[in-house]
């Protein structure tokens, strides 16, 4: 699977989508805090939020969010890197590396979402998000 942007956003990741959309063509698709195990994690206000978004456009996928207060980064600073490995052991080696010298974000560890997940930001200031997708079922 090839390497995806992921955009964060400070509460209108969903007007981010629907301009994307407009601009690339593709079909939305939204999950939103309320329901989901990270809805504990932000402020009961931020349940109509964007917990995961994607606009599949026929040029690729753009991931968006809306980043928790004081993780949605500043404009031009509002990005990670996503890398989908499906064996553990590999993903771990490129979180391992990726993280080399830089700051853990997240562990890399079992999520609600993933097998296992990480994020980094590397030594060059590049923030990653490293998934094992859940398993097949």
């Amino acid at each position: 699977m090839p390497l995806r942007p992921n955009l964060m956003f400070a509460g209108d990741a969903e007007t981010a989508l629907e301009h994307y959309r407009s601009a690339l063509g593709g079909e939305l698709e939204i999950i939103r805090f309320a329901g989901s195990p990270a809805e504990q994690h932000v402020p009961p206000e931020w349940g109509a939020k964007v917990l995961y978004g994607a606009v599949h456009t026929p040029y690729g996928d753009v991931n968006v969010m809306d980043a928790p207060p004081g993780r949605e980064g500043a404009p031009g600073d509002n990005f990670a890197i996503a890398v989908d490995v499906d064996d553990e052991h590999v993903a771990a080696d490129v979180f391992a590396k990726l993280a080399a010298d830089g700051i853990v974000l997240m562990p890399f560890e079992p999520t609600f979402f993933a097998r296992k997940f990480g994020m980094t930001n590397d030594k060059f200031g590049v923030k990653w998000m490293v998934h094992v997708p859940p398993a097949a079922s």
